[in-house]
């Protein structure tokens, strides 16, 4: 607990991976990933993954670390990032946490849930449960125990599930269960763009990832696992298997795809408002953004 990590953080589109990728050759820096989506192997074009020349210029921890029909939840990732973290540390080098899944950054800084272990066959029957009534049916009945939790699934199929399985086995919400002590010391430098630049970035971020194969790519992940894995009812993903199964245009898909970022985009203005703990905000973006990291890594964590 003595060591102090530093967490890059922000809305979706805000330049993280940009910025940590610049900070990797002026610092010995290794990335730890923060992004429930980017830990699946080929989910690539959607989740703006760095690419292979990108990772070959910096270590990527928790990138394609499991396949898309494995489960995965906010403990393994934790225990995964704090070995991460760890084994950077003891090679003298310097581990920085970047992403923008709100929940996952939350469990690592300010310690885990210590919920029950999740129980695949209830899952099961929850999410068929979520396909026959909606997700605003079950949205509400968490929301009625606990407004907190239902803040925060909303708008996630795979936590709303796992909320409404911990509420319905123990009939306590996740938000009544103390967390565990996080094991590092954690200083977060939150970007914090200004919102039309930032949609307008969207837009013709979700137009490029269309056109140039995220098309082909959910092609290829359903032939090979056509029973939708929880990965690939992610944001850009769903929107995409609509489309290719001819319930949707390819317009009103993207269109699709570019509103839900957009929520989640305000959804991620909200929480990192409230950010807690050691906590520095940069309302800056192309070279700004790059002079204040740099101000910020100096002036917190100086070179021996």
């Amino acid at each position: 607990m003595n060591r102090v990590v530093p967490v890059l953080t922000g809305p979706s589109a805000s330049g993280k991976s940009s910025l940590a990728l610049w900070l990797s050759e002026r610092r010995p820096i290794e990335i730890v990933s923060a992004d429930a989506t980017m830990v699946y192997r080929g989910l690539d074009i959607g989740t703006d993954k760095p690419t292979p020349r990108e990772r070959a210029r910096v270590v990527h921890h928790l990138v394609d670390v499991v396949e898309p029909s494995e489960p995965y939840d906010v403990v393994r990732w934790v225990e995964a990032a704090e070995a991460a973290i760890e084994d950077v540390l003891s090679r003298g080098r310097l581990p920085l946490v970047v992403g923008g899944t709100v929940y996952y950054l939350r469990a690592l800084t300010e310690g885990l849930p210590t919920v029950p272990p999740p129980d695949p066959a209830m899952q099961a029957r929850l999410q068929e449960e979520l396909r026959r009534r909606g997700e605003e049916a079950l949205l509400d009945e968490l929301a009625a125990v606990s407004p907190t939790d239902a803040r925060r699934v909303a708008g996630n199929p795979r936590r709303l599930v796992r909320a409404l399985e911990v509420l319905r086995a123990t009939g306590r919400p996740p938000a009544a269960f103390p967390p565990r002590p996080p094991r590092y010391r954690y200083a977060k430098l939150v970007l914090w763009p200004e919102r039309p630049a930032l949609k307008e970035k969207v837009w013709a971020r979700a137009r490029w990832q269309f056109e140039h194969g995220l098309i082909d790519e959910v092609r290829v992940l359903l032939e090979r696992y056509p029973e939708m894995p929880t990965a690939l009812q992610s944001i850009g993903y769903k929107e995409v298997v609509r489309y290719l199964r001819g319930e949707w245009s390819y317009e009103e898909a993207l269109e699709a795809d570019r509103r839900a970022v957009w929520r989640l985009i305000k959804r991620q203005y909200t929480w990192l408002r409230r950010e807690p703990g050691d906590v520095t905000y940069l309302p800056h973006a192309g070279v700004e953004a790059r002079e204040g990291l740099a101000f910020w890594m100096t002036r917190r964590f100086p070179l021996p």
